[in-house]
């Protein structure tokens, strides 16, 4: 039967009215109030967005929007397209994107911003897919801490098995999209006729500085209080510090910045450590709220750094907020209930079945982690019961999606690919496990 033009137009809306006033209509407040588990996951959702708040933004994603910011200004378009271009060597362009994460101690979703920018400067989709998926994924640090807690024979198939889903997952993206039209890439603002370019070695080197204050000032404690990485630990801020006072260096030596308001920034900076040496976010908001001032009430290229940067935090924060929340009241916080009982997560994926790794990849995409807070709470999974490929699974698809960083990755490469890149995560996440369950 052929539909009225009425209700070819607008049958899809009335339909969702219809289910929102059904819902709205039958609504079981009385038990929704008495339910305990509703109660819980609300709780979990605040506590959850108030610890990714106080922990996360200020030392992970805001310096990660001013990295972003400083590729989308300071990079220039053909470096860009030469090394992860469309029409770049693919050997070359893979081979960057898929170690990236071997320098970039960070989470799924502070990986956003920098993907977002490097996307949007012209990378090829296949090698920006790469640098999405190995940010997060080939830590380190998160690589050393699995095979020093959870096993060697892990720790090394996390490592290959990451390196090679990068590779792989951005071929197939790739291939899989190969006929629709790149982006429009966004060109960086133009220079003034007489202003030269800075060499390509200042920029990599301004760069490397701002990625180092990002990685140490996130530098998380190891179990074992000796050893390089506790010495590293113990000097976190010492380094950072040095980061700092080299990209104030920069700022007036290369980018010919205002020399007084970079002094005077350091030099407060460097009081309220001082003063405030077990209050470390003291002194680094302040740096922040400094170099914001700065770069947004300088004239030129500062002035577009700051503006790339806030173009990239109003755009992905709020999504990724949202997502922290959903994340919450769903899974919770580590040993903390929400409406997902844990018991059904660790019944789920006992053993090696199809169905286990399966759960456990899809519960990784889906449950947010935080940059090496997956290797405890996969300890705890694994001391009740949870089998080594379900265990691999979730360590292969975890880190590299969640549910916040999805939402903002939609916004950026649309609902399609999204969907793609997920369920590409999660089957070969899937697969992956049950090779290994059945290895060791």
């Amino acid at each position: 039967m052929q539909l009225s033009p009425f209700w070819r137009e607008h049958g899809r809306s009335l339909g969702l009215i219809a289910i929102a006033f059904l819902v709205c209509f039958y609504l079981p407040v009385e038990a929704l109030q008495q339910s305990q588990r509703l109660h819980s996951a609300f709780w979990e959702a605040l506590y959850l967005v108030r610890w990714y708040a106080q922990e996360h933004i200020l030392l992970c994603l805001i310096p990660a929007f001013f990295i972003a910011g400083a590729i989308a200004i300071f990079i220039s378009q053909d470096s860009v397209m030469r090394y992860l271009g469309p029409q770049a060597n693919k050997g070359l362009a893979y081979g960057v994107a898929s170690v990236s994460g071997t320098i970039l101690a960070v989470c799924s979703c502070t990986v956003l911003p920098l993907f977002a920018g490097i996307y949007r400067m012209g990378a090829g989709l296949g090698p920006a897919i790469a640098f999405l998926y190995s940010g997060p994924a080939i830590n380190v640090l998160a690589i050393i801490l699995t095979a020093r807690i959870l096993g060697l024979q892990l720790g090394i198939a996390r490592a290959i098995g990451a390196i090679l889903f990068s590779i792989v997952i951005g071929l197939a993206m790739e291939f899989i999209f190969r006929h629709e039209q790149p982006i429009p890439i966004k060109a960086p603002a133009p220079l003034p006729e007489d202003e030269e370019t800075r060499p390509l070695w200042q920029n990599t080197l301004f760069l490397g500085v701002l990625v180092g204050i990002l990685i140490f000032a996130n530098w998380a404690k190891p179990d074992s209080t000796i050893g390089l990485w506790y010495n590293l630990y113990t000097l976190k801020w010492w380094i950072t510090g040095g980061f700092g006072l080299a990209l104030a260096a920069i700022l007036i030596l290369w980018h010919h910045l205002n020399s007084g308001k970079v002094i005077l920034i350091t030099g407060l900076t460097a009081v309220l450590c001082w003063q405030f040496p077990q209050y470390p976010l003291i002194p680094f908001s302040t740096a922040v709220i400094g170099l914001s001032w700065l770069t947004s009430s300088s004239p030129g290229e500062a002035s577009d750094w700051f503006e790339a940067t806030w173009d990239y935090a109003q755009q992905i924060l709020p999504l990724l907020l949202l997502g922290v929340l959903l994340a919450g009241a769903l899974l919770g916080r580590p040993e903390q209930e929400a409406l997902i009982p844990s018991n059904w997560i660790i019944w789920a994926v006992g053993g090696n079945s199809l169905g286990a790794n399966f759960f456990a990849a899809l519960a990784g995409a889906l449950m947010y982690f935080a940059t090496l807070t997956e290797v405890p709470i996969l300890q705890g999974l694994i001391g009740n019961g949870m089998g080594q490929g379900p265990a691999l699974a979730l360590l292969l698809a975890g880190p590299a999606v969640s549910l916040p960083n999805l939402l903002v990755i939609r916004s950026i490469l649309g609902t399609k690919k999204t969907l793609v890149f997920v369920g590409l995560v999660v089957l070969m996440a899937t697969f992956a496990g049950m090779i290994y369950g059945r290895l060791v």
